[in-house]
């Protein structure tokens, strides 16, 4: 792997340059966009997890999936400190920008790693925790330094990195894995094809630039654009899934398939785009409506379970 020149982390004299990097700098190591989508679907499986769990370990937690997504976002960024230097998208984070050497992200990606592994183990259950650190190696190792590089299918098997927060938070709080909790993990799975590759659709030449074979790369866009609605579709199906096996309402169901409906609105919208198209609107748009379809669908399952809750606390029937 040739990471950034290490020429800089030494003075004119040979002497080890202190690091310079800030609070702030550490901070984007841990991509905090990603992290608070982990964050976030991490609790909402907690929440709807059958059972209960002490607030305080609860919150222990939440913390601890936090910081080993951080720790995994660290990591990545450390290996990938090669080609983040010559991606428009990535130059301006920490390792390229001069601001955190190397090896300062790779030890503090590997101490979060660990810490948070362990707190979660013992303050909680060795399942989740287990959960959690093959979620880390499976995005560090399988995904980062293996798939990313290797195969246009990069995003569709990586993708499990980023779809086993809500397990894990399901976890938790039972201590296992059940038929519900796959079915949150499939909604994320399903969902970063079409949301990731409408990303790169309009970034191609970056990736073409640092020899990462994405799908539109490697079998052109007309072939991304029909697996992008192709995984739309079955996110939207996943979307509903729900409320077919019980444990979310109709109200629920209605309104992921409203959203589904949207997504694959939006994919169509990408599969009619020209080839030639230079501005390439519609996977902009796909990609905005990707995020806000996941954040919406997690988020009507958390208000869904907590108006089914007090309505039955409140001896109704639904």
């Amino acid at each position: 792997m040739a990471l950034i020149n290490n020429h800089e982390a030494v003075g004119m004299e040979g002497a080890p340059r202190l690091s310079e990097a800030s609070a702030r700098d550490y901070f984007e190591l841990l991509k905090p966009r990603v992290m608070s989508l982990v964050i976030f679907t991490a609790f909402v499986g907690l929440v709807l997890a059958p059972g209960q769990i002490n607030p305080v370990i609860g919150f222990i937690a939440i913390l601890c999936i936090a910081v080993g997504a951080g720790a995994s976002g660290a990591l990545n960024m450390w290996y990938d400190a090669d080609i983040d230097a010559v991606m428009s998208r990535t130059a301006k984070r920490p390792i390229p920008a001069g601001k955190v050497l190397p090896q300062e992200a790779l030890a503090f990606g590997l101490t979060l790693s660990a810490f948070s592994v362990t707190i979660l183990g013992l303050a909680v259950n060795w399942l989740a925790a287990g959960l959690l650190a093959f979620t880390i190696f499976f995005y560090v190792v399988i995904y980062t330094m293996w798939l990313k590089r290797t195969t246009p299918q990069n995003i569709v098997i990586g993708g499990a990195a980023g779809a086993f927060p809500p397990m894990i938070g399901w976890a938790c709080v039972t201590g296992g894995v059940s038929v519900e909790s796959i079915v949150l993990f499939l909604i994320i799975f399903l969902w970063t094809p079409a949301h990731f590759w409408a990303l790169a659709l309009f970034k191609m030449g970056d990736y073409e630039a640092v020899a990462v074979p994405m799908m539109p790369n490697v079998c052109g866009e007309a072939t991304t654009k029909k697996q992008i609605v192709v995984y739309a579709l079955l996110t939207a199906v996943s979307g509903i899934c729900p409320t077919m096996l019980g444990f979310a309402s109709l109200g629920y169901g209605a309104f992921a398939t409203a959203m589904g409906l949207g997504f694959i609105w939006y994919s169509l919208g990408v599969l009619r785009m020209a080839n030639d198209d230079q501005r390439m609107v519609p996977a902009k748009k796909l990609f905005a409506f990707s995020i806000a379809y996941l954040f919406a669908i997690f988020s009507a399952l958390l208000v869904d379970h907590v108006i089914v809750e007090m309505w039955l606390n409140a001896g109704g029937m639904i």
